[in-house]
């Protein structure tokens, strides 16, 4: 039982991860409208979870040299980091739709919001269970 409660746990809290990480894709993009040759980018959420779940490092990884030296992975998945396709070319070189941005960060926003609903309700259901309530 404890091993099928960690796996969808840890399927969740990847599925969590990926999205928080996309966000702050999708805000960099945001951000970054105006700056000439800036390339849209964007996470190919299938494969990021898929590599996250197969325990696949997909960030590029730092040489350790000492036991003390940080982990260099902190810094999100990249696996699944492509750039946006261009759908409307500008003059400055940045491919940056506003309205593809706005509309993706919206999308992620509620996924993530309903992932954080499903998990709830999923530990709320385990409690249930627990306490016989």
């Amino acid at each position: 039982m404890k091993t099928q409660l960690d796996n969808s746990l840890r399927f969740h809290q990847d599925a969590l991860n990926l999205q928080a990480y996309r966000q702050q894709v999708l805000a960099s993009n945001i951000a970054n409208a105006d700056t000439p040759n800036f390339k849209a980018r964007d996470v190919d959420f299938r494969s990021a979870l898929q590599g996250a779940l197969a325990g696949a490092n997909n960030g590029v990884g730092l040489a350790t040299t000492r036991p003390g030296h940080i982990d260099g992975n902190a810094g999100g998945p990249t696996g699944g980091l492509k750039y946006r396709a261009e759908s409307q070319s500008a003059v400055d070189g940045n491919t940056v739709n506003m309205d593809v941005e706005r509309a993706a960060f919206a999308e992620n926003a509620v996924h993530y919001e309903a992932s954080i609903t499903f998990i709830n309700g999923m530990l709320r259901s385990m409690q249930s269970a627990i306490t016989g309530q």
